[in-house]
């Protein structure tokens, strides 16, 4: 079985936020087996698989692929050395991620001390 045209837009959307903002970057594969959705891969050539089920509400199928994404992200960047924080909230920096979750039926990033406010949309993430 391999990705649905659904996750694969899903996945896309959130490697656009960690191609703008993050130091470690995933070798992307489908597995060989029947697992549906992928396998990122870290440069020490550790391995997670990120899959979301699709959800009939909006954004929510969005909102889980970015989890699975931010998980390997901060063990990659831990097993890099680097601060373990993807993405980073610009309002406390060096201090947490944001959380992705939805909001009026959009994927957005949040921080977590101020879930009121949404940095920005999933896939939107500006350089930096």
């Amino acid at each position: 079985m391999t990705a649905d045209d659904e996750f694969t837009r899903a996945l896309e959307t959130v490697l656009k936020d960690l191609r703008a903002q993050c130091a470690v970057q995933p070798d992307v594969r489908e597995p060989e087996d029947d697992y549906p959705g992928v396998i990122l891969y870290a440069p020490d050539g550790s391995g997670q698989g990120v899959y979301a089920w699709p959800d009939e509400r909006a954004g929510v199928r969005l909102a889980e692929v970015a989890d699975g994404v931010q998980e390997w992200a901060v063990e990659a960047l831990w097993g890099e050395g680097e601060p373990a924080v993807w993405p980073g909230c610009p309002a406390h920096p060096g201090s947490h991620p944001l959380n992705a979750t939805v909001v009026d039926g959009v994927a957005v990033w949040v921080c977590p001390r101020d879930r009121e406010r949404p940095v920005g949309a999933v896939g939107e993430l500006p350089p930096g």
